[in-house]
């Protein structure tokens, strides 16, 4: 195993989860490489203000954070490279992962290629991201305190998301392209912020444009029943589900669960010994940049711990 043309760890993403383990492993001497297709720092690069990650009392841009967790890998040695991994396999313990067509070979592989939301796909939409348009209520629910907005969903978790809002907001217009889908129990909790004002269901609206004037969201143009109209809002917040970014895992044999999120062991290992998942990529993750730089940490314990199992052989 002392092949030097085999990697210790080769990681896959580079957003907060990837570049928190990155820090782990190079500070103990273990070689990583981390490959990025697209943004160095995920979602959270393209995240106007981050308010709840400890450590900053007044909030962070998102791109000036995953700056700093670029730096912090890097400055212990992590090599950061752009490149598109299209598939992982395993012989015998090797890992073999594509990258831009070539093969490059690990002892261990983290997955942390988390997940994109899903868009409506209007106009405005992609302008105002994270500038009136958002798709995480706890981490953008609190700059809408005595707002009212709009959300976009009706689904379990639009349902959820919009009663967690109401904490923060005046009214909130929910507007659900055919019916509400969310779960009984939901739907019965839904029911009591109807009653109270708080919430207004608008079923089978199709929301057609993002209005924003002078760079700020002021109104969500739709068809309610076949009919034209106009919601004032300060904010939209979109939830109709998130795709994991595990396209390329296809024939892999790496287990995902329905949604296809990937199924991790309590050392964040996966069904393949050797290759790891941490972040929101991961089946249970909480979505959260706090939490998946926590998962990061994690299992560049366990691949540390894995590591060392392999040397001991």
């Amino acid at each position: 195993m002392a092949n030097k043309d085999i990697r210790d760890v080769i990681m896959v993403g580079a957003g907060p989860s990837s570049l928190a383990a990155a820090v782990y492993t190079t500070r103990e001497d273990i070689d990583t490489v981390v490959y990025e297709k697209g943004a160095i720092g995920g979602l959270a690069a393209i995240t106007d203000m981050v308010d709840n990650y400890p450590g900053f009392p007044d909030g962070i841009e998102g791109l000036t954070l995953a700056g700093y967790f670029e730096k912090q890998a890097e400055r212990f040695g992590a090599q950061i490279e752009f490149g598109e991994v299209s598939a992982i396999r395993d012989e015998n313990g090797i890992k073999i992962v594509t990258v831009d067509g070539e093969e490059v070979k690990a002892k261990t592989v983290l997955i942390a290629t988390g997940s994109d939301y899903n868009k409506i796909g209007v106009p405005g939409e992609a302008e105002y991201y994270g500038r009136g348009v958002h798709y995480c209520a706890t981490c953008d629910g609190a700059f809408y305190r005595d707002k009212r907005l709009v959300v976009v969903g009706g689904g379990n978790s639009a349902v959820q998301e919009t009663i967690f809002l109401t904490r923060f907001t005046t009214h909130i217009d929910l507007l659900v392209r055919s019916t509400i889908k969310a779960s009984e129990v939901l739907r019965r909790d839904l029911q009591k912020f109807i009653d109270e004002g708080k919430i207004t269901v608008h079923l089978n609206t199709t929301t057609e444009e993002i209005v924003a004037t002078d760079g700020k969201v002021n109104s969500v143009r739709a068809v309610e029943n076949g009919k034209p109209t106009t919601f004032e809002t300060d904010g939209v917040f979109v939830f109709v589900g998130l795709k994991p970014n595990t396209q390329f895992l296809s024939g892999s044999g790496i287990e995902l669960d329905e949604q296809g999120l990937i199924k991790t062991n309590e050392k964040l290992e996966t069904n393949i010994s050797g290759i790891f998942a941490s972040g929101d990529v991961r089946s249970g993750a909480t979505l959260q940049i706090a939490s998946a730089v926590g998962e990061g940490a994690a299992a560049a314990l366990s691949i540390r711990e894995h590591l060392d199992e392999l040397n001991r052989a």
